[in-house]
């Protein structure tokens, strides 16, 4: 697709500054770029980057001069760029509308108007799909599952029986909704299953990734607050009540009955222990432990979890342990010393 900057600009609202007639075929990252594309630079971290740049045009932000060739100014230069993105590699949906004679649909199952499901798709008995969902090859939906509109699902996700999902939910390849969660008793030398009677509700736009695993719970729902996003190889256990628009990064974990509030972030390999409760906007970082209550609006790292400046200080003293170590060892030399010349 060829067009202008000027064009671009009116596709994002932003401002032109140079030539807006400039044609562009492409949009590239600032590494990738050649002549003919645009760009985009996030920062004036990435100005030695975009000097260097073969781009013919950028995306950026007010704080970033222009250089003489057109740049196109807005509030956020990645969102922008992504836009612009979609509308030059724009391609129709090869989605179909319809029902491949390959999926299984249970005669019970109701599927709204606009409903897609792939070949090798199962639909379980009473399920319901809002309009305009779709269903992957290979995924399986249980019975009396309620799914809102415009979800998508897509293949080889499995939802167990009972699931419910708002609007606009999005489960990537892989995930599994509503699995059994991890509650035993142990009596007489064995380990005995505790019946898990509850369900999972994923409310309106929360995203799941691939692989990632939500328990039901035991006798009431698992529930994911709207607007969640999860990442890639997440799991959360079984009674958990997550919050509106967490933020779960690849390979964090969350154990059973843990409560979280609104703008919780959970950075890669978070850990947090069963029972525990985080308040609104916490943010737990990479690898940190979590064994206990945390309060919001705080920064944590480390095992266990504590808030960043005093861990800050705990990882100095651990770089300081060897020199430290030394210095015991000449202290008690010469006590040693002193204690023998008296």
């Amino acid at each position: 697709m060829n067009v202008t900057v000027r064009q671009l600009a009116e596709w994002v609202r932003g401002e032109v500054l140079g030539d807006p007639e400039l044609a562009i075929t492409n949009a590239r990252t600032l590494s990738e770029a050649e002549p003919g594309d645009i760009t985009f630079v996030e920062s004036e971290r990435n100005l030695h980057a975009w000097h260097n740049s073969r781009a013919s045009a950028a995306v950026v932000p007010a704080s970033v001069p222009v250089n003489g060739r057109p740049v196109i100014r807005v509030a956020d230069p990645l969102m922008a760029f992504a836009d612009i993105v979609r509308h030059l590699r724009a391609r129709p949906d090869e989605t179909p509308r319809d029902i491949s004679p390959g999926a299984h649909v249970h005669p019970t199952a109701k599927l709204a108007p606009g409903v897609s499901v792939g070949p090798l798709a199962v639909i379980g008995e009473g399920t319901e799909l809002g309009e305009n969902c779709t269903v992957h090859a290979g995924a399986i939906i249980g019975r009396f599952c309620k799914i809102g509109r415009d979800a998508i699902i897509y293949p080889h996700v499995v939802l167990y029986d009972d699931c419910v999902l708002g609007d606009r939910v999005i489960l990537h390849a892989g995930a599994v909704i509503g699995a059994d969660g991890f509650g035993y008793r142990t009596a007489n030398g064995k380990h005995h299953k505790v019946p898990q009677l509850g369900w999972v509700e994923l409310e309106d736009d929360v995203e799941i990734g691939a692989n990632s695993t939500v328990d039901r719970g035991t006798f009431a729902p698992t529930r994911i607050g709207a607007g969640t996003k999860i990442d890639n190889l997440v799991m959360v256990g079984h009674n958990c009540q997550i919050g509106k628009h967490n933020l779960y990064c690849s390979q964090s974990g969350v154990a059973g009955s843990c409560v979280t509030g609104d703008y919780v972030v959970l950075a890669g390999q978070a850990g947090i222990a069963d029972h525990v409760t985080i308040g609104d906007r916490a943010m737990v970082g990479a690898q940190a432990g979590v064994p206990a209550d945390l309060p919001g609006d705080l920064h944590y790292l480390g095992t266990p979890a504590m808030p960043v400046k005093e861990m800050a200080r705990v990882f100095a003293s651990l770089r300081r342990l060897p020199e430290l170590r030394e210095e015991l060892r000449q202290l008690k030399k010469r006590l040693d010393a002193a204690e023998g010349a008296g």
